[in-house]
């Protein structure tokens, strides 16, 4: 039987370039790591702010099986900034209340730009998409806002089941289920 997997997409120009290295990737995998008491297949690429290709990287991912496809950085208002154009070039549903609450978990957090951000998630086959800030500080901030509610949400779309680490986080799911 084989391991679920998860996607992980970098999503700069200059790491994707070799300028720096890229630290938002994976600090995604080792937050996801702690909360899901799951072992899991990682899958981690790296493109530029390029439309047609973060869309490439998304819809490839969700096709080669990977249940949960994280992006990182291109969410901002600055033109290169184009992950939520390029999702919504291959995601059939938007679930907004992600963004939302990743928005109002780093207002809380104190950083007043996270009114600039266009997270969001999607579903894109059977995977769900969910667009991280770029800053590596700020992935668990939003994780912590949303992961909760991140397995149940596979389950609703076909996906395998994940079970969340308790010591870590309490997962959502209807009594039952």
């Amino acid at each position: 039987m084989s391991l679920p997997r998860i996607g992980i997409l970098t999503i700069s120009d200059r790491a994707s370039q070799g300028i720096y290295a890229d630290e938002s990737g994976p600090a995604i995998e080792a937050c996801l790591r702690d909360y899901l008491a799951t072992e899991c297949e990682f899958d981690t690429q790296m493109v530029a702010d390029e439309r047609d290709r973060i869309a490439g990287a998304i819809r490839s991912l969700a096709d080669s099986g990977c249940c949960l496809v994280c992006t990182t950085g291109g969410t901002g208002p600055a033109p290169r900034d184009v992950t939520p154009e390029a999702m919504a070039l291959v995601c059939e549903k938007e679930l907004p209340g992600f963004g939302e609450q990743m928005r109002a978990a780093s207002l809380r957090a104190g950083v007043p730009t996270a009114i600039l951000s266009r997270q969001t998630a999607a579903i894109c086959g059977k995977a769900l998409v969910i667009t991280l800030p770029g800053k590596p500080a700020s992935i668990r901030v939003c994780l912590d806002a949303v992961f909760a509610a991140i397995p149940y949400c596979i389950d609703l779309i076909g996906g395998p089941r994940l079970e969340g680490n308790p010591a870590v986080v309490q997962v959502f799911r209807p009594k039952g289920k």
